[in-house]
């Protein structure tokens, strides 16, 4: 008989000490993480040369405890500004930032935007469960437009980040934006942004079952259903518009200008061959 702990991903790419996971029923996190083991296991085979960093929230226990890898888990908002230091230290290295939209599009908002101006070449998977999932389910930049929360139980008044879009604009080398019903399309998204230098961003929206889904659902299966019936890929989007209620979907941007690893590199060889004319 063969259970759960059997599969072949524990003790390659997950820790069994700490398997079974402990996300909520529901949760999206661990498909997410499958998806991206996937992807790594057909690229790589391994985990071998990787660095994951994320900060606090559920999201950010995807990578910490659970992958079997070099993880830093930081202060809240601060995997971007961490990721980038590791980035700069030792350009050799695959580094990966996954977490969560309070703790990326929120607290660490402003790093978010600067390290896809700077092209910076990390790879950031940032999970959108529409709220501060872990802390009480109360109203995030993310939460949709009339969703109740916590904070907000009789609907929000904000309008959401479209973090997507955001990131096209700042400067992003790829974008993409899938839901958790989309696991196949996210898994060809992490191998292609796997495989590209620069600023790299992915989008999964993974509403809370816990948080949100309870405040604004009667079942989950209508999630679902939803995204099943209420999505649109990007390119169609663009040629006809998006209906109210639509969600967009799919590859947002696709560049292929230089990372700023191979800019910083490029002007560090100026500075050292202008220093050493100067010293002839």
């Amino acid at each position: 008989m063969t259970t759960e702990l059997d599969h072949p991903f524990i003790g390659k790419y997950l820790r069994p000490e700490v398997m079974p996971h402990v996300m909520c029923p529901g949760c999206g996190n661990m498909s997410i993480a499958n998806a991206f083991i996937r992807a790594v296991d057909k690229l790589y085979g391994s985990f071998e040369n990787f660095v994951f960093v994320s900060g606090i929230g559920c999201a950010a226990w995807i990578p910490s405890p659970h992958f079997l890898a070099d993880t830093v888990h930081v202060l809240h908002g601060r995997p971007i500004p961490v990721a980038t230091g590791i980035k700069l230290a030792n350009p050799n290295l695959q580094v990966v930032v996954i977490s969560g939209d309070g703790d990326l599009a929120a607290i660490g908002g402003n790093h978010l935007f600067h390290a896809a101006r700077r092209n910076i070449d990390i790879l950031v998977i940032l999970v959108n469960n529409y709220n501060y999932g872990m802390t009480g389910g109360q109203l995030a930049p993310t939460t949709p437009l009339g969703a109740r929360t916590i904070t907000t139980p009789y609907g929000n008044p904000e309008e959401p980040f479209d973090l997507a879009e955001l990131m096209v604009h700042a400067g992003a080398n790829y974008v993409a934006r899938w839901t958790i019903i989309h696991t196949l399309q996210l898994e060809s998204s992490f191998k292609k942004a796997l495989q590209m230098e620069g600023f790299r961003f992915i989008e999964v929206l993974s509403p809370c079952p816990t948080r949100y889904i309870r405040w604004n659902l009667e079942k989950y299966e209508q999630l679902l259903e939803f995204y099943k019936n209420n999505t649109i890929y990007v390119n169609i989007a663009r040629k006809k518009g998006v209906e109210e209620g639509k969600i967009v979907i799919g590859e947002f941007i696709v560049r292929d200008r230089p990372g700023y690893i191979r800019r910083y590199s490029e002007l560090r060889k100026k500075a050292i061959d202008l220093w050493r004319r100067e010293k002839e």
